[in-house]
């Protein structure tokens, strides 16, 4: 079992190498860069060339049956569980077989609205200590249930 993080603007990369360093398992950081290594054997920096989605192709050549994956592009999310991998969200949502097509399908329509309306952009809400902790809990979870035969 790996952990894979897709860790450019990944805001719980931190959390990530807490509970992977807890049950022993090798995290990869996957970015184009601009992020300092952290120096923990368990972890892999993989810096990809730059240029749109090559993280995300990246982790979704490797990630499969077993893995975890850390991402908040739901692209990348809906290769990586039709590869067998599980998928958490930055705010510790996971993305299955039964709930990919829907979240897909919200992000297209979300796009198109923001398209057809210029006034409607961005505006998210903050990543407080409340998210972290809902973020840490799933990971611990998700890891775990990974790890079981």
């Amino acid at each position: 079992m790996s952990l894979y993080v897709d860790a450019d603007a990944c805001p719980v990369k931190d959390e990530c190498i807490r509970v992977a360093e807890r049950l022993g398992q090798k995290v990869y950081l996957v970015c184009n860069g601009g992020i300092r290594p952290p120096a923990h054997p368990l972890v892999e920096m993989v810096y990809v060339t730059q240029g749109p989605d090559e993280a995300d192709k990246w982790i979704a050549e490797r990630a499969g049956a077993g893995d975890v994956v850390i991402t908040g592009d739901i692209p990348l999310a809906a290769k990586a569980v039709a590869a067998g991998a599980r998928v958490l969200r930055h705010d510790g949502d996971e993305l299955t077989g039964a709930n990919i097509g829907n979240v897909l399908a919200m992000r297209d329509l979300m796009a198109d609205l923001r398209a057809a309306d210029p006034f409607r952009q961005g505006g998210g809400k903050s990543f407080g200590k409340a998210d972290r902790a809902r973020f840490l809990n799933a990971l611990d979870r998700v890891m775990r249930a990974a790890l079981r035969p």
